[in-house]
């Protein structure tokens, strides 16, 4: 004997197809929003804890996040696996993400020195062409904030923590000559000085003496 079908059984199945596209629909923004973002792996470690029954092993991730246009950030995670491990990295690496001025959207205005503990960098602008002339961690750094041209130089610890760390130091002490001029109340061309072209004329004293 065929068995009866259950009343409202397609109204369930089509309500539980709606609650997926709901669900699906809502998580959406969330996933543009990331792909937004580049994330990089800089390092990973795996760590041991000395308990009474042995030991527990667990891993450390040091990861850097940025949108490739001047936002950059980092963060360290700590799990019992591997995906874990990155991903707690990667979600506080993008809260503290901060905003670095470029010139020209692809070197710094100027020279930097960042320190943190005993790492210590050296940050130099660098003309067009000359790429990312760095080491590993802090490749990663400028990969991800989008800078073509810099010129990189660690004279400290060789730790990736504390390179990376001292690189956003140095990285936090950058401005540009729109924000100087703001804070100290003058325009862009009082700072800069004047232009080549009008340095290049002689002076009166050496065309009388020519």
């Amino acid at each position: 004997m065929a068995r009866e079908p259950r009343s409202g059984g397609d109204g369930e199945n089509r309500g539980r197809g709606r609650g997926r596209d709901r669900d699906q629909n809502r998580n959406q923004p969330e996933r543009e929003q990331g792909d937004e973002l580049q994330d990089k792996l800089v390092t990973i470690n795996r760590v041991a804890k000395v308990v009474k029954g042995g030991r527990r092993f667990s891993f450390a991730a040091l990861v850097v996040v940025g949108d490739q246009k001047g936002r950059v950030g980092w963060g360290s995670g700590k799990a019992r696996e591997v995906p874990e491990a990155i991903r707690k990295a990667t979600e506080r690496a993008k809260k503290g993400m901060i905003r670095v001025p470029m010139r020209e959207s692809r070197t710094l205005h100027h020279d930097v020195v960042g320190v943190f503990g005993a790492g210590k960098v050296v940050l130099r602008s660098a003309p067009a062409g000359t790429g990312i002339i760095a080491g590993g961690p802090m490749r990663a750094v400028f990969e991800t904030l989008g800078m073509g041209d810099v010129v990189a130089k660690c004279t400290g610890s060789t730790n990736p923590h504390n390179m990376v760390k001292a690189t956003f130091a140095a990285l936090s002490l950058a401005t540009s000559p729109r924000s100087v001029a703001n804070r100290r109340g003058k325009k862009v061309a009082d700072l800069m000085g004047p232009r080549k072209d009008g340095a290049a004329e002689p002076a009166p004293e050496a065309a009388a003496n020519v």
